[in-house]
């Protein structure tokens, strides 16, 4: 059973993936089948086309259009499947329509197909919640390869581009080659500024270290406060850097931001000014 031009595929698991395992109960997190964001993208190759060759084979695990499983409502309130339903759990899907293959259990994207991964952003001076229009290349290809754009590094891509797939456990955007606009020098500059940030604490230790007085005569309130400020300062600053210093790496490194405690140290001068 083939099709001419169109790969026969199957859902992997389901059409949808609107439910969620909580302990042991189910969460449907979605009844509107016209939603694409929570329909199954993930299938299965069940035959290939018989008009021309391609790197595809029979049992093969592809990421695919959302439309071709998402059902939909006719005027009169009845549920219809996609116009490329074929019959049972079977589907047509062009060649196009084809954005991810998985090999040697590694996710490849298809002709000038990319992945993004989104950049959180931590600015505490703004709401957003990514960086835009900035990312790293997670799934890239042999065009953007030829370019020098390799996976790992810090890209920009066109505005209204963030088309949402999740692969394995992450969140990227699919967008093509000629979205990509400009590839930022990341590693390079980052490790850099991480190292002048490990300097630049050295330096803040070595005023905290410094004492708060250098006499033992009767020193005012004001006087004491002043110097006890600046060591506050200057320890202040160094975990601000140090806590900076660790959210880079983490990017660097792909790693989920940590969150710590606040901790609030007590003022110095307040405790022995009288």
């Amino acid at each position: 059973m083939n099709s001419v031009y169109d790969f026969i595929i199957s859902p992997k698991n389901k059409r949808y993936n609107n439910e969620k395992k909580v302990g042991d109960k189910t969460l449907v997190l979605n009844t509107n089948i016209e939603d694409h964001k929570l329909v199954s993208k993930e299938a299965i190759v069940v035959s290939v086309p018989l008009a021309f060759k391609t790197i595809l084979k029979v049992g093969d695990e592809i990421m695919v259009h959302h439309n071709i499983f998402r059902r939909w409502y006719d005027v009169r309130g009845e549920q219809r499947n996609s116009g490329q339903y074929f019959k049972e759990d079977l589907y047509f899907c062009k060649p196009d329509q084809i954005y991810l293959y998985k090999k040697n259990d590694k996710w490849l994207a298809i002709g000038q197909r990319c992945f993004i991964k989104p950049i959180k952003d931590i600015d505490n001076l703004t709401l957003d919640i990514e960086q835009k229009h900035i990312g790293i290349l997670k799934i890239g290809n042999s065009s953007l390869e030829a370019l020098g754009i390799n996976e790992g590094d810090l890209v920009g891509f066109r505005a209204n581009r963030e088309w949402e797939f999740i692969v394995g456990d992450q969140r990227l955007y699919c967008m093509k080659s000629n979205d990509i606009i400009i590839e930022y020098e990341y590693q390079g500059t980052k490790k850099n500024i991480i190292q002048a940030g490990h300097v630049a604490v050295e330096e803040l230790i070595k005023v905290a270290k410094e004492a708060i007085v250098d006499s033992d005569d009767d020193i005012s309130a004001d006087r004491l406060k002043n110097a006890a400020a600046t060591k506050k300062l200057a320890i202040f600053d160094a975990f601000e850097i140090l806590n900076r210093i660790e959210e880079e790496k983490s990017l660097l490194e792909d790693k989920p931001k940590e969150v710590k405690k606040e901790t609030t140290f007590r003022g110095f001068a307040e405790g022995r000014s009288k």
